[in-house]
């Protein structure tokens, strides 16, 4: 499902700001791009992201606007220069030749500038709270386009529902429509109608063409499309599980056509179904 959110508030730092971008998938893919300074935020962000949603591609954007008023007092990480100049020698051995890092090469080093605790407890709370918002709004939004797509699926439900109750009653008419011209075949073969030879004849069409557990199965995942749909909450990969037992249905339906109104109902309901799984796919 689509959707998208922003968030943005002050923290320690600067100016923190968070962004929600949603469209169609069957499963979760969950992307976040996030400032590597903030790096330490993201499996929080992930962990809130994947309880609140479960379908859809989804990128998450977590960036700082650092500002001079709101910068914190910061130290050097002397364990991480140890290591930083550990590493740099034994690069310089290895490649002799190679420029010796600069200042501005060490500070951008990951780990070199240590926040205080308060600093990044303080950001994480603001990560969190701004996460939280966004995911209301994305949520929210989501939800007003998949109440659309599921009176969408229901009128196509309902479309369904009134084709497989028209065919119903034509399925006596068309064995009684078979026996006379089984009947009338046979009198003009041999001049007479054999009445056991026409009883095992439409005996046998009966069997082949009888729909009637095709026409209930049908009816039963009719039904429960409309019961998932009434519950609410996240339905997709069930909706799509049925739409593929309808389609097995409808496709039953048409082998066993036993004249044109009902190879043209079983082909409009195939085509309703197809309407209904290329909804459901998008549907949380």
């Amino acid at each position: 499902m689509t959707g998208y959110a922003a968030a943005s508030a002050e923290s320690p730092r600067g100016r923190l700001s968070l962004e929600l971008r949603s469209v169609n998938a069957r499963f979760l893919d969950l992307q976040l791009r996030v400032a590597e300074e903030l790096r330490a935020l993201e499996p929080g962000l992930r962990e809130l992201i994947s309880a609140r949603v479960s379908r859809g591609k989804l990128d998450c954007r977590l960036f700082l606007n650092e500002s001079a008023s709101g910068a914190t007092p910061r130290a050097l990480n002397a364990a991480a220069l140890s290591q930083l100049k550990d590493l740099s020698e034994e690069a310089r051995r290895a490649f002799p030749d190679a420029e010796p890092l600069g200042i501005a090469d060490v500070l951008r080093w990951p780990g070199v500038i240590a926040e205080s605790p308060a600093d990044e407890e303080a950001m994480r709370r603001a990560a969190t709270e701004l996460c939280r918002r966004a995911l209301d709004e994305l949520v929210a939004s989501r939800t007003r386009e998949g109440a659309k797509l599921a009176a969408s699926v229901l009128e196509r439900v309902a479309a369904m529902r009134r084709r497989v109750e028209e065919v119903a009653p034509l399925l006596p008419r068309s064995l009684a429509a078979y026996q006379e011209r089984i009947a009338e075949r046979l009198r003009e073969a041999i001049g007479s109608a054999d009445d056991d030879r026409v009883r095992a004849e439409v005996a046998l069409f009966a069997a082949k063409s009888d729909v009637d557990e095709e026409l209930e199965r049908l009816r039963a995942h009719l039904t429960e499309v409309e019961r998932v749909l009434a519950r609410g909450g996240a339905a997709g990969k069930r909706l799509d599980f049925i739409a593929q037992e309808l389609n097995r249905e409808a496709n039953t339906l048409a082998s066993k056509a036993a004249s044109q109104p009902v190879a043209e109902c079983a082909l409009e309901l195939k085509l309703l179904v197809e309407q209904v799984r290329e909804q459901v796919q998008n549907i949380e």
